[in-house]
């Protein structure tokens, strides 16, 4: 990481999420906690796993005021498949077009495969970046230290 820096402002964004729907990261500013979970393909073994995790511990991280956003370049459309095909009800955002261009902001693009790496930013309720893991591709996240991470803002 070179232009990031933690207790700096996150970079704002707005993105689609699997329904059309818009969202921007400073909406939640002053109000919850934000999860920013890059993660490189729906669908995609490792990813699919951790999504499941993410749905099946969405009541624990709702518990401190937090929202989970799932980034990943693919299209809306592919978004909706994947919600859908799994049940996960939480948003998952398209990075889609311009290709990868939230993704780069937060340093996380991985060009050589056109995706995101598997990486995590918890974003405060002021809007500041106050953590970041960054996982091999081929390792599903701690969801445990995520939720540990947010505890420490409550």
């Amino acid at each position: 990481m070179t232009g990031l820096t933690l207790g700096a402002p996150a970079p704002d964004f707005t993105l689609r999420d699997q329904f059309g729907q818009d969202v921007t990261l400073s909406a939640y500013r002053g109000t919850k906690a934000v999860a920013l979970v890059f993660f490189p393909f729906a669908f995609s073994g490792v990813c699919t796993g951790e999504m499941a995790g993410i749905r099946e511990r969405l009541a624990e991280f709702m518990t401190f005021d937090t929202e989970v956003l799932a980034i990943s370049c693919d299209p809306v459309y592919t978004l909706r498949a994947f919600a859908d095909a799994d049940g996960l009800n939480f948003p998952l955002l398209s990075d889609f077009w311009p290709h990868g261009e939230v993704t780069r902001t937060y340093e996380v693009f991985d060009e050589d495969r056109g995706a995101p790496h598997r990486s995590s930013y918890v974003v405060d309720r002021d809007g500041l970046l106050r953590w970041s893991v960054h996982s091999p591709r081929s390792d599903g996240r701690d969801l445990d230290e995520h939720l540990s991470q947010l505890h420490a803002l409550v």
